[in-house]
């Protein structure tokens, strides 16, 4: 009972206020055959040495994302963080850097969120980025609500290239609102169709690059977008793109948003992941969560602060946009440090790397007597189809000590059996020729 401070007296107290006679009477509302009564299954306690050797033991058996034979992708991408950044995000002044409400006292904050917004809205083509969503899924569901405020309108059309679990996070915002959803077909090539857009469309969501890894031509939807007088949104699942990609803004896209794990923030065990949201700046009163401005103070300093903050806090409630944001503080500052630490051209430099390992990946793949059912061009993701299941094919791998990627079967039965392969800077030429001579059949 160590780690529980409250004494018999204060338990007998506490029984008396709420009138129950023990501890157990509280939970009489739970059927008898649905509370647990036995011993718990916990060891007894062990010295930090022997605690030390058994989490060793558990972590083993995982498999490591660093490695180069890790191809799984589809939405959260093993990439190299530098040592700097876990060294300066372990800052005590970092980890226990007070909330910016009072500009005052979080200045290094206010700053820090402010670098950020300007280098998203530098990737992305757009005037002005907010700090920050939970993850690139609700960023997306966040840039269908902003679309609706703007438009007014009720009806989204959705790109079927969008990640499924995006789709399934979208349903879930929208669904108590009375909007309508419609999906948009991918053509055969592997980007979406083309589309037909009426009047009562808020916006058109399209993913870049695409669930299946395609290259989209945002140009081609924007114009049809806008003359309808609806906004074109772009999700960005593999935030790296964007250093190679023409800006989405560049396109005519309104509002870019996705997710930004890529820029210095772990796979961990899925999560956290870091969203962001762009935005011109003709929009920007209707854009979820914090906005940061920089100013002058008293004395004529350069300083920061928060504006157009459009939360309960700030504002009446019912002209509150969102409050999705505060606790992604951490993860946005880790990825302000990586953004700085690689700046434009090494930015660059990791994404061309990318590219020519995926496209090198496509070779040999294809060399090995394996097709690739779309003709779209890709940068760090693509799909392949395999001789037989597709678990058999990532079993093999797994016998080759690789990480093959992700079985589309759930996700895209009509291609039969098919992968989700993803190259980064991680991977060598031998960990691909692995990958290769396992999913094209050859044993271990």
């Amino acid at each position: 009972m160590r780690y529980i401070p409250h004494t018999d007296d204060d338990v007998r107290e506490m029984l008396a206020v709420v009138g129950q006679p023990d501890v157990d009477a509280l939970f009489h509302v739970i059927p008898e055959k649905l509370r647990f009564t036995g011993a718990l299954d916990v060891p007894s306690g062990q010295s930090e040495l022997e605690v030390g050797k058994r989490l060793g033991e558990l972590a083993a058996a995982n498999t490591q994302s660093g490695g180069d034979a890790w191809f799984l992708g589809a939405g959260t991408y093993a990439h190299f963080v530098p040592s700097a950044v876990d060294a300066l995000i372990s800052r005590a002044e970092i980890t226990t850097s007070y909330t910016p409400y009072q500009p005052e006292i979080s200045q290094g904050t206010l700053q820090t969120i402010f670098e950020w917004q300007t280098m998203m809205a530098s990737l992305t083509g757009l005037e002005v980025a907010n700090a920050s969503m939970y993850d690139g899924a609700s960023a997306t569901a966040e840039a269908a609500l902003m679309a609706m405020r703007v438009t007014r309108r009720q009806r989204i059309l959705v790109s079927e290239g969008v990640h499924p679990h995006t789709l399934h996070v979208l349903a879930t915002y929208l669904g108590g609102l009375g909007a309508q959803i419609d999906s948009i077909p991918l053509a055969d090539d592997g980007r979406t169709a083309g589309v037909v857009v009426e009047d009562d469309v808020a916006c058109v969501i399209v993913q870049q690059p695409n669930f299946l890894g395609c290259v989209e031509e945002l140009s081609s939807f924007a114009e049809t977008v806008h003359a309808a007088g609806a906004l074109l949104v772009t999700s960005v699942g593999e935030a790296l793109s964007l250093a190679l990609l023409r800006p989405p803004g560049d396109w005519g896209a309104d509002i870019v948003c996705g997710e930004a794990q890529s820029f210095g923030v772990p796979v961990g065990f899925g999560g956290p992941h870091l969203g962001f949201l762009a935005a011109r700046m003709k929009h920007v009163r209707q854009l979820p969560g914090r906005l940061v401005g920089e100013t002058v103070d008293a004395r004529g300093k350069r300083g920061f602060v928060l504006t157009l903050s459009t939360r309960e806090q700030h504002i009446r409630r019912e002209r509150a946009t969102s409050n999705i944001c505060t606790n992604q503080g951490l993860c946005l500052t880790m990825a302000t440090i990586y953004l700085s630490l690689m700046g434009k051209e090494g930015l660059r430099d990791v994404a061309l790397q990318n590219l020519a390992k995926a496209e090198y990946a496509k070779r040999q793949l294809q060399e090995a007597g394996l097709e690739l059912p779309f003709s779209a061009p890709t940068f760090n993701e693509f799909v392949v189809r395999v001789p037989d299941a597709p678990s058999a094919a990532l079993a093999r791998a797994r016998e080759a000590n690789v990480t093959g990627g992700l079985d589309l079967t759930s996700f895209r039965p009509q291609l039969g059996p098919a992968v989700l392969v993803c190259a980064t800077e991680l991977s060598s030429r031998e960990g691909i020729d692995r990958l290769a001579a396992a999913l094209a059949g050859a044993p271990a």
